[in-house]
């Protein structure tokens, strides 16, 4: 079947009729899943079970935002913690290869306990460079203030999601350490200099820009567009993102029902598509919002088709891996930081 140019969210544990009903009907790209859609194990892989099977489609992709720290959605008792992305910035300051080697094994773990619930994409890696003053929505969440290290680990990430057979997505593209809001709650305005963004912001993206999916950033860039955050401006995703960072891949907007965006939810929907983003993003989970974003959302064509596309069959099968040593081995690299685990 045919699928709808965005990824819904869902309400709870199982989906309601009325959510089976408007899946059926609308058929988004893929779905997301929070705190809110988990429990157990089995739980968790009979709902992404039950999520394919009502849009007939078995390579639809499920989404979770497991990057270790405080941003995990799946949490012991079921599922081990991870490092915050700060803990490998210290490890890296300490010996560059043992912070890369840390930052590999917890996205590859992470890919192990996602393949094991048949969720096939991770909100994952960070390039944000945070600066001093920002709002602390990013914080220890990122790879650390300097661009090339922020890359670099970002990279074995990447590589470590890669080798478990989980599709990465860059985030939060071009860019959201330097904003002095949380975007959840209000619109950030950055009013640094082009030159000091292309510098420090947007260098890590262009070094990670061959990756099959970004999400963008609900962030005005002053200095480029003063009226629009990156989500709805075409200026930023032709000028920016297309262009001088380059990248090519599927192109979707951060969560449309966040605060920084103005307008009803239908208002976002078509002006972020407008912009040129590939995919909206719809999280809460209300109905009434998910059904405003499927009526202003097209069905996949042209170059979003592409891109999709293109992203789904980037997948690779899991390599082997040995989760006992793994987990031992990044265990004792994370002791030499002195920090702990989340």
């Amino acid at each position: 079947m045919t699928a709808r140019a965005f990824i819904s969210g869902l309400s709870g544990l199982s989906l309601t009729a009325e959510e089976r009903a408007f899946m059926a009907e609308t058929q988004p790209w893929g779905f997301i899943l929070f705190k809110r859609n988990v429990d157990t194990p089995a739980q968790v892989a009979a709902l992404v079970k039950e999520l394919r099977e009502v849009v007939e489609r078995s390579n639809a992709p499920v989404l979770i935002d497991q990057e270790g720290g405080r941003v995990a959605r799946l949490q012991p008792p079921h599922w081990p913690a991870y490092p915050r992305g700060a803990v490998f910035s210290a490890l890296y300051d300490i010996d560059r290869a043992k912070g890369l080697r840390a930052a590999k094994l917890s996205s590859r773990l992470i890919a192990a306990d996602l393949t094991d619930l048949r969720i096939d994409v991770d909100c994952l890696p960070l390039a944000d460079v945070p600066v001093a003053g920002a709002d602390a929505v990013i914080g220890d969440r990122a790879y650390g203030t300097e661009p090339g290290k922020v890359a670099a680990i970002a990279r074995a990430v990447t590589e470590g999601l890669e080798d478990g057979g989980i599709l990465p997505i860059l985030k939060h593209i071009p860019g959201h350490g330097r904003a002095t809001a949380d975007s959840h709650h209000k619109l950030p305005v950055v009013d640094s200099s082009e030159a000091e963004l292309v510098k420090t912001d947007f260098a890590p993206f262009r070094a990670l820009a061959d990756l099959p999916m970004a999400m963008t950033a609900h962030v005005v860039f002053s200095a480029l567009d003063p009226l629009q955050p990156a989500t709805t401006s075409a200026t930023i995703i032709r000028q920016v993102i297309r262009g001088s960072i380059g990248f090519q891949g599927l192109l979707m907007s951060d969560d449309v029902s966040m605060n920084a965006l103005q307008g009803t939810i239908a208002d976002r929907t078509r002006a972020l598509l407008a912009a040129g983003c590939d995919m909206v993003l719809h999280c809460n989970g209300v109905l009434d919002e998910m059904q405003q974003v499927a009526r202003e959302t097209p069905v996949l064509a042209g170059e979003a088709l592409k891109r999709a596309d293109r992203a789904i069959a980037s997948r690779k099968a899991p390599q082997p891996f040995d989760r006992e040593t793994a987990r031992a081995e990044l265990d004792e690299l994370i002791g030499q930081t002195g920090t702990a685990i989340a």
